[in-house]
């Protein structure tokens, strides 16, 4: 459960940023690999709520899969 005052995008990037301190904590050969600009995880997050569903969720990831090649190239 989030308070409301909490924003979703303030609540995703402290998961993000706390979750990635602990994996290479605990796996420090990850910050030899060239991930997203040297982050562990890709910019932005996805909220799911009530009517979404698996599918919609596939093409989403999909979608954002090819705008992250499309930057690369």
């Amino acid at each position: 459960m989030v308070p409301p005052k909490v924003a979703i995008s303030q609540l995703g990037g402290t998961i993000k940023g706390k979750s990635a301190i602990q994996i290479f904590k605990q796996f420090p050969y990850l910050k030899k690999k060239p991930y997203w600009g040297n982050n562990f995880w890709a910019k932005g997050y996805c909220v799911d709520t009530v009517g979404v569903d698996a599918e919609m969720i596939r093409k989403y990831v999909k979608f954002q899969e090819k705008i992250e090649k499309d930057l690369e190239s």
